[in-house]
């Protein structure tokens, strides 16, 4: 009723998050490269909400709007049940979203007190609305939410509470070993080389390839390495969907020989090693041709152990705090900032490529930094009274205190550094690098993170020095993040990044890969459109921060904390729900 059909990535009322169920929620290809980090589950709450029907109480509707990147048009996500009767409702059908750590994804929650069965919510009286980031939600202390409603002026609206849960079929991996015994011969010399390959069915009924086992050389009755691989990419949580096993004989020229299949499902495969898992290898062409066809081997699961993955979410909602400080390149290669040619030009009209790269990156991570203070410091520059060369200076002038408030007071400072200093040299990244490295020197417990944004012209001074810092910084818990703007070859940076090559300084190298650096020129769109250019930029640049976060976490074995208790709404009196 009501149009309130279940919409896409939506389950019943009722259903409790994670349960195999979920399988219909967009397939999802375990070799594509934009694989959720996550997905969440956001359960929506109101109290006090206005009052529009004369003889009764209002009958409040939620729906949930997400805003597209490129041209910020709103489009409806989803809308909960309607309850009849309050103004306190707790909505039982949720909103499941795809959670990406590095994009900014802006929510937009109307509420209307449904007056009809009419599907058009024009017909319906609007009780307000709430603005937040998906970000702005998880980041939130046990990724709770409250926010007062808006949007009719001169009333009070009431709250909305919003609170988000990660969905556990995204979570366990399995790790499995197999052997198998009297495959078929399929080389003419020796005995066949065997691998295995898994396929997960799709809601279609198709196939889709999720893993791969080693080769195992010359034998007929071989024992496979043990391997992980998460439930998600398996059979999307969905225990009983089909699971296709393909056994083949390798090939060097690639032409692998088929050997035979079977299929078995999550929850058979989770009865571990039992005669339940010893499967008949049958090939298909050979058993439709050969009367006394058996089988062509048999494979057995030999074990099966499901481990459940910590998260970057879980750290989050365990009160792990993101710090961010930013770091800007002042130095003379930059240009004169009066002229229209320099990157620190000081348009009064548009964002320089400084600002851009400061706002694209600052206001993905500032939903997850409570306080919303981050330190802001400029290196390369003369400061005034005496012209002395600095290479770590607070922006706002304040070295015992060099916070601003949000991305806004960090922009603040920067314009009003570009007035004060002259732009000078050398480039030196060492100085700021070992400034955030001694504040996460002293916090190695897992409860904070710092996270440096270096946005620079790419020509450095110290590089020396620089990678001794870098090395020494990945024991910490921090990850540098290092944006080139202008047209200079950032052959340095890539040096730096240490995707190719693991960074070392005499002799020692990075414990882990804590760089990410991209060009931002790679950004710039053609048409102008910065908005769509900021958006592929945060992405990019913030996409191995959990990673990095998490390896840091795990080589240090620090659990993350438990989750304070999730909210209880008050008991209110029964409510009938459509």
């Amino acid at each position: 009723m009501f149009g309130l059909e279940k919409s896409a990535g939506q389950q019943e009322p009722g259903r409790s998050g994670g349960l195999p169920k979920m399988a219909s929620v967009g397939d999802f290809n375990v070799l594509s490269s934009s694989i959720p980090a996550t997905k969440v589950e956001l359960s929506v709450s109101c109290r006090n909400l206005l009052d529009r029907d004369t003889f009764s109480k209002s009958d409040p509707i939620c729906v949930l709007y997400t805003q597209a990147i490129g041209n910020k048009e709103w489009r409806e996500f989803g809308r909960t049940e309607v309850i009849d009767n309050t103004l306190n409702p707790d909505f039982v059908r949720k909103f499941i979203m795809d959670y990406f750590f590095e994009e900014r994804e802006n929510l937009r929650f109307d509420f209307y007190d449904v007056d009809s069965k009419s599907p058009n919510l024009s017909k319906h009286d609007f009780l307000g609305q709430m603005f937040c980031t998906l970000g702005e939600i998880v980041g939130s202390q046990g990724s709770r939410l409250e926010k007062s409603i808006v949007g009719i002026p001169g009333k009070k609206c009431g709250t909305v509470i919003v609170t988000a849960e990660e969905l556990g079929c995204c979570r366990d991996s399995v790790l499995m070993q197999f052997c198998a015994n009297k495959l078929d011969k399929k080389d003419f010399f020796g005995k066949s080389d065997p691998f295995l390959v898994f396929h997960r069915s799709n809601e279609d009924g198709s196939f889709t390839i999720c893993h791969k086992t080693e080769v195992v050389k010359n034998t007929l009755n071989p024992v496979w390495q043990a391997f992980k691989i998460s439930v998600r990419a398996l059979c999307n949580g969905d225990y009983d969907r089909t699971i296709k096993v393909e056994v083949y004989d390798w090939d060097r020229d690639g032409s692998h020989d088929f050997i035979g299949e079977f299929t078995t499902s999550y929850r058979e495969l989770s009865r571990g090693q039992s005669q339940f898992n010893v499967y008949e290898v049958i090939n298909p062409k050979k058993k439709g041709k050969k009367k006394k066809y058996v089988n062509s081997g048999t494979v057995t699961l030999l074990s099966f152990l499901i481990e459940t993955e910590v998260s970057f979410l879980d750290y989050i909602k365990g009160g792990t705090q993101i710090n961010f400080t930013v770091a800007i390149d002042f130095t003379a290669s930059n240009g004169n900032p009066s002229q229209p040619t320099s990157l620190h030009y000081m348009n009064p009209y548009q964002l320089n490529a400084y600002g851009m790269a400061l706002r694209a990156v600052g206001e993905i991570i500032q939903d997850y930094d409570s306080d919303k203070m981050f330190p802001a410091l400029g290196f390369g520059a003369r400061l005034p009274p005496d012209g002395r060369v600095s290479h770590e200076f607070a922006l706002n002038g304040n070295p015992q205190n060099p916070y601003c408030h949000g991305i806004d007071g960090v922009m603040e400072a920067y314009y009003r550094s570009l007035k004060s200093v002259q732009l000078y040299g050398p480039t030196n990244f060492a100085p700021v690098i070992n400034h955030v490295a001694r504040y996460a020197a002293s916090v190695k417990d897992g409860s904070q993170y710092f996270v440096l944004l270096i946005v620079t012209d790419g020509v450095i001074s110290d590089m020396a020095q620089t990678k001794e810092s870098i090395v020494n910084a990945s024991k910490l818990p921090m990850s540098i993040i290092i944006v080139g703007v202008g047209p200079a070859e950032f052959d340095a940076m890539e040096e730096l990044d240490g995707d190719v090559v693991r960074i070392s300084s005499r002799g020692r190298f990075a414990e882990r890969d804590i760089v990410q650096f991209v060009p931002f020129r790679d950004y710039i769109d053609r048409s102008g459109n910065h908005v769509l250019s900021m958006a592929r930029l945060a992405k990019d640049v913030l996409a191995e921060i959990p990673e990095q976060f998490l390896s840091y976490m795990r080589v240090r074995g620090i659990k993350p904390s438990p989750a304070p208790p999730p909210y209880t709404p008050p008991i209110h009196v029964l409510q009938t729900q459509i």
